[in-house]
C-alpha cells in the first residue's frame, strides 16, 4: 500500500460549515471512495483552515481516476468547490498534489 498525503486551504469563512458537512459525510461517497480504493482516508483540519488528507491506497492515479468517474464524487465536488480557496477547475478533488514521503517509522 501506497502512504499519500495532501494539503488543501480550507476558507476562514466556511470552516465552520466544512467541519458540519464532515460529520455527515453521504454514504454514497463513502463506499464510492472504499470502491475506489481509498483506504484509510483521514482528512485533519487546523484552526487557519490548513487540511492535510492521508490515506492508503495499492494506486492513487487509479484511485483517483475510478472516483472521478462516479457521479456521487461529480455532485460532491461541486458542493465541496466553495470550501476552498482557489482549487484547479473548480473542483477540490483536481487541487491535490501529493507531498513526498521522506521518513517513516514502522
Amino acid at each position: 500500500m501506497r502512504r499519500v498525503c495532501f494539503l488543501l486551504q480550507v476558507r476562514q469563512d466556511r470552516i465552520d460549515e466544512y467541519r458540519r458537512r464532515h460529520e455527515a459525510v453521504w454514504p454514497e461517497m463513502t463506499a464510492a471512495l472504499s470502491a475506489a480504493g481509498w483506504h484509510n482516508y483521514s482528512l485533519f483540519l487546523r484552526e487557519d483552515g490548513l487540511l492535510v488528507g492521508y490515506l492508503e491506497t495499492a494506486d492513487f492515479a487509479a484511485a483517483r481516476t475510478a472516483m472521478a468517474a462516479t457521479e456521487v464524487n461529480t455532485h460532491w465536488q461541486t458542493e465541496m468547490a466553495g470550501f476552498f480557496e482557489a482549487p484547479d477547475d473548480g473542483r477540490p478533488d483536481r487541487a491535490i498534489r501529493p507531498l513526498t514521503e521522506i521518513f517513516h517509522l514502522m
